[in-house]
């Protein structure tokens, strides 16, 4: 007798019904909508990402063999494709992003912190885009033949969360997106050479905020200290100065850090540009160094997860799919800082699929995901030959 549901309707039970219900009257996400329910669609499109399908027939046809395991999940039944896919295109994306945000929480609470000494909050601001067909995503119009949409991305440093996410058409401008943020006093921002933005550093500068990006070639940044550099380190150069008054048609009065690192791997300097005064060269360069996470979580995201191949061609249908696909990686982070086994997180993401539908202890498995639980130990051989002899006749 299994005293436990499988580890597919244990991940589900991270999400609060209550909230999820209250959230769902909220936006109106079943406003005269009859028998499939907004929970339903949730979590066919969470299967959809867990277990990697790749089409509506894939979702539907592996919840329908499944059919003696769905109430524990709430589903009575697998949906149709058909249904799903209207659902898909019409019910709110919203009610995605307020789950992405609830999880969000949870996962602070168990992240661990950065690497580094320093109490700032380390963020990194990044895009990647996301290509489309152009004749079937037409109203996602990137080049002359291609569609896509852009995923903005703000990763927290510890635990390398995903702490804002916003989605756009592939031609919008990064710089607006950067824009419209809001900082804590203190926090640490790196940034690549798009975000460039001397106006935008000026406000940031004001607020205590500071930033540690690329220079341009071309950018006007007059020194008038030069700080010594420890001897067998990378830095090249480490200078106190300011830019141009007039650059990029704004004014930028604040003092300014310019740092040269040699990088070995391509033989070629990298010219830093930073508002922090205090931190040293080192420490400056090893953060952006760290710029390098958010790529790679692009790429865990795009490899891992179903965001490169849709299951639906409208705007609606899109958002759903890639805000699910950001809840998972939630889902997947959050079980790894509870467990003890220290899993790769694409080793998580396979054996999690091979195991959706497994009767076993969430927790357990976990920790112990090669072990045999001790209710369902196999047979030992003498049991096995004991079991094979006939009874003696009486």
């Amino acid at each position: 007798m299994n005293i436990t549901g499988s580890l597919f309707s244990q991940i589900l039970s991270l999400f609060n019904r209550s909230d999820f219900h209250g959230y769902v009257r909220a936006i109106k996400c079943e406003y005269r909508a009859k028998g499939f329910t907004s929970w339903e669609q949730f979590v066919a499109m969470m299967f959809c990402q867990l277990a990697q399908a790749r089409s509506l027939r894939e979702i539907t046809d592996g919840l329908q063999c499944c059919l003696g395991k769905l109430k524990h999940l709430g589903l009575q039944e697998a949906p149709k494709r058909s249904t799903l896919s209207y659902a898909n295109a019409h019910r709110p994306w919203q009610l995605y992003v307020r789950l992405f945000y609830d999880l969000l929480e949870r996962c602070r609470e168990v992240s661990p912190r950065k690497k580094f000494r320093f109490k700032n909050k380390l963020l990194t601001l990044d895009s990647t885009t996301i290509e489309l067909c152009a004749s079937l995503f037409d109203w996602a119009r990137w080049r002359q033949t291609k569609g896509a949409v852009k995923l903005h991305l703000l990763l927290d440093h510890d635990g390398y969360l995903p702490v804002f996410a916003h989605l756009s058409e592939g031609k919008a401008a990064d710089l607006i997106v950067a824009q419209s943020l809001d900082f804590a006093r203190g926090s640490i921002v790196v940034l690549d050479r798009g975000y460039i933005d001397y106006r935008l550093f000026a406000h940031w500068t004001e607020q205590g905020v500071y930033f540690v990006t690329r220079l341009k070639e071309n950018a006007a940044f007059g020194a008038y200290e030069s700080r010594p550099v420890p001897a067998n380190s990378p830095v090249r150069k480490d200078e106190l100065g300011r830019l141009n008054f007039f650059v990029a048609g704004a004014p930028c009065r604040h003092d300014l850090r310019r740092i040269e690192v040699w990088v070995p791997e391509k033989q070629q300097a990298l010219v830093l540009l930073t508002n922090n005064l205090h931190l040293s060269a080192a420490t400056i360069a090893a953060i952006y160094k760290e710029r390098w996470q958010i790529e790679l979580f692009f790429k865990t995201l795009k490899q891992q997860l179903r965001i490169k191949t849709f299951v639906g061609t409208s705007s609606n249908a899109v958002h759903v799919q890639i805000w699910t696909a950001l809840i998972a990686v939630l889902v997947l982070k959050y079980l790894q800082f509870r467990s003890r086994f220290g899993w790769a997180l694409s080793n998580l993401v396979a054996l999690l699929r091979w195991n959706l539908f497994s009767y076993r202890d969430l927790w357990q498995w976990l920790d112990d995901p090669f072990g045999t639980p001790p209710s369902q130990a196999p047979p030992s051989q003498l049991d096995l030959l004991l079991d094979s002899i006939p009874p003696a006749p009486s």
